[in-house]
């Protein structure tokens, strides 16, 4: 009982820490690519001082593992920037909500890998999140909200094609480890394309990169792997869908950034599919083999 109530105090806090990443695209007046090349160089350094005040190696296991990082870093890359742009040309609410579309994005994009006909139930799933979404569009004036939506979608499509791959190659090795890499291959791709704010930059930039890149990237990350050790798969897949509305919160009570009610109704439709999606899947991971 001890090690599961450990087990949802770490999960909830890394949810609640991950939903304040979206902050930082509002606290910061900097490009999403720069907010995402920073937070990457610092998190992985901090993940790479976790593994060895742990006792772990930071070595891989096979040389073509180190490609498979490289290509999924490079997808990462790509992921991060335009989870931040999405709610920096729009809102943090609809910029998450959209990105949390990405558990029926992933279930359909299975069934495609696997050339296997979508059930009929994710069929529906995908329906109802694309009514959502609809609901949400005319939340905002003008185009921001349209194309918030956009870059949200395409943040999560790309989140989860990196998933499906760090799951067929690379769930064998420790999570924080294989984020180490990720991080640092994220840092080092955006690298030639920052945009000079390295020099311009003030101490309170600074400060509120490294608590990006501590408390609010390398921290969420080992949280959840302690907590995925003391919590059942679906407990920890169901308590993950609560970081848009942790989010939204935060975005509310810190930045005034109230939503409208079709973004509410809309991000309800969408969250419970997402919801439903995540405990079907990791219900199946926890059930028992049938012989």
């Amino acid at each position: 009982m001890h090690s599961q109530r450990s087990g949802l105090f770490a999960l909830h806090t890394g949810c609640l820490l991950l939903g304040g990443t979206a902050l930082f695209s509002k606290l910061l007046d900097l490009p999403a690519l720069d907010i995402t090349l920073w937070r990457s160089l610092i998190a992985a350094l901090a993940l790479a001082l976790f593994v060895v005040a742990r006792g772990s190696s930071l070595r891989l296991a096979r040389a073509t593992d180190y490609a498979i990082i490289l290509g999924l870093g490079l997808v990462l890359s790509v992921h991060w920037v335009t989870y931040f742009h999405a709610m920096q040309v729009s809102t943090i609410a609809i910029g998450i909500i959209a990105f949390f579309s990405h558990p029926v994005i992933t279930v359909l994009l299975e069934a495609l890998f696997h050339r296997r006909q979508p059930p009929l139930r994710d069929l529906i799933c995908a329906f109802w999140v694309i009514a959502g979404i609809a609901i949400m569009l005319p939340g905002l004036s003008g185009g921001s909200t349209a194309s918030g939506v956009g870059w949200g979608l395409f943040s999560a499509l790309l989140f989860s094609l990196r998933n499906i791959a760090y799951k067929r190659y690379c769930s064998h090795y420790e999570s924080s480890l294989a984020m180490m890499y990720q991080c640092l291959v994220v840092g080092v791709v955006l690298l030639p394309f920052e945009g000079g704010a390295y020099f311009s930059q003030g101490m309170q930039e600074w400060a509120l990169l490294v608590l990006l890149g501590i408390v609010f990237t390398a921290t969420p990350h080992t949280l959840f792997s302690v907590s995925l050790r003391l919590l059942p798969v679906a407990t920890a897949s169901l308590i993950m869908c609560t970081v848009p509305l942790y989010a939204v919160l935060l975005a509310t009570l810190l930045l005034g950034e109230i939503p409208e009610l079709r973004t509410l109704m809309g991000g309800a439709m969408v969250l419970g599919a997402a919801t439903y999606e995540s405990l079907r899947a990791s219900r199946q991971l926890s059930s028992p083999p049938r012989h």
